[in-house]
């Protein structure tokens, strides 16, 4: 029974000690047992004798809830609270990366957005280049095709003028052979 009845210690000065101590617990069937026993073999007081003695079963003392218990509850309040301080500044830089992180990825979007617009603009400013470039060579090949045309119905002008003008020396010469009686001769240089 007296090893029963010792209580362990905290050594509440060590901050290693974070879990609350376990009080011993006594084995209550045991005792009530050697309680039970014990009321039975004592032999019954004799009823004639006026003074009784009566048997109070022996009470375990209770550990005392002094300083050592409020020690340790003290200590897992002050361990609670650090790692509710700890969860909070955890929180508290995981928002502070994440919205970090989230204004670089708008800063990058951004970025490549103006430089989108940027490229966007010169190949549509490039474009309208090359398409007056391509209206001014159109109107230039356009002027060169005309030209061409021009100096075709200058050159067929001529061709047709000097037909004519065989054909007007051709009629002539055979009027004149006609009325001379005289064959012409052959142009070509062969016979």
């Amino acid at each position: 029974m007296a090893e029963e009845q010792k209580t362990t210690k905290v050594d509440v000065e060590s901050p290693a000690v974070l879990a609350p101590a376990k009080e011993p617990t006594p084995a209550p069937v045991e005792a009530s047992k050697d309680v039970a026993e014990e009321k039975i073999h004592t032999p019954p007081p004799d009823e004639s004798k006026a003074l009784a003695v009566v048997e109070k079963p022996i009470e375990e003392p209770t550990p005392k809830k002094g300083s050592a218990d409020r020690d340790v509850i003290l200590a897992d309040l002050e361990k609670e609270k650090k790692s509710s301080f700890i969860k909070a500044w955890e929180e508290s830089e995981k928002s502070k990366a994440e919205n970090k992180a989230q204004k670089k990825i708008s800063d990058v979007l951004a970025w490549e957005n103006s430089k989108k617009a940027a490229t966007e603009a010169q190949l549509r400013k490039i474009e309208e280049k090359l398409e007056k470039k391509k209206a001014v060579y159109g109107e230039k090949m356009k002027n060169k095709v005309a030209a061409i045309h021009k100096q075709a119905e200058e050159k067929r002008a001529m061709v047709e003028a000097k037909k004519g003008e065989e054909l007007l020396k051709a009629e002539e010469m055979a009027a004149k052979y006609r009325a001379t009686g005289i064959v012409p001769k052959a142009t070509c240089g062969c016979f």
